[in-house]
């Protein structure tokens, strides 16, 4: 389904959620803010983080409009390139030895979104992470330029709005399930590797 020259709009979405649901230090902060904090800090940690997200976001659309503009075959390129990274991405999980999930991030108990928007755009691999994303969804011959990549901006904050709250209101149980559960969260962690390994060797073949 294309809408707003978004190549296969269900797929995008169902990317960005997965891509939400993986652990890293967005996730991180915001269970340890709405740990310390409650709901509330919880919530404005996800203000942070979604700023940050829409930073990075805005820079890689930057560079992936230049590249489609000015040099259509290297954009090609970058598309599978991304579906390599996606790929890779998804052995990492796949293989991942146990305790490589901890959280790396340290969250004090007062301004959580700034904290929040920091972690995010401190983040090195998130840059990387969009500029592969963003190509794999744009079909050079249908996206409608600024129209496409702001409907791109807009899914993607809607999302993680709705699924940043949803994990905060309910991050003591999640919390307490994971700790309970470690090989339930392993395997899990696994499924959503090999999804993003299919999704990465079905998009080149779109």
């Amino acid at each position: 389904m294309n809408v707003f020259g978004i190549s296969d709009y269900g797929s995008f979405c169902a990317a960005v959620l997965l891509f939400l649901a993986l652990p890293g230090p967005g996730t991180f902060a915001l269970l340890t803010s709405t740990g310390k904090g409650g709901f509330r800090a919880g919530a404005g940690c996800t203000f942070g983080v979604m700023c940050g997200d829409q930073v990075l976001l805005w820079l890689a659309v930057a560079g992936v409009a230049a590249l489609l503009a000015s040099h259509p075959v290297a954009f090609k390129v970058v598309q599978y390139g991304g579906a390599a990274y996606l790929v890779w991405i998804g052995l990492n999980l796949i293989f991942a030895k146990e305790g490589s999930t901890r959280s790396p991030v340290h969250i004090e108990p007062r301004h959580y979104a700034r904290q929040g928007f920091l972690i995010t755009l401190l983040n090195p691999k998130a840059i990387v992470f969009y500029m592969a994303f963003f190509p794999l969804f744009i079909n050079p011959t249908t996206h409608r330029g600024l129209v496409t990549f702001a409907a791109m901006a807009a899914t993607i904050a809607l999302i993680t709005i709705a699924y940043c709250l949803t994990l905060c209101a309910f991050a003591h149980a999640v919390s307490a399930k994971v700790k309970a559960h470690r090989r339930l969260s392993k395997w899990l962690q696994r499924v959503a590797g090999l999804c993003l390994v299919a999704f990465g060797i079905r998009l080149t073949t779109n």
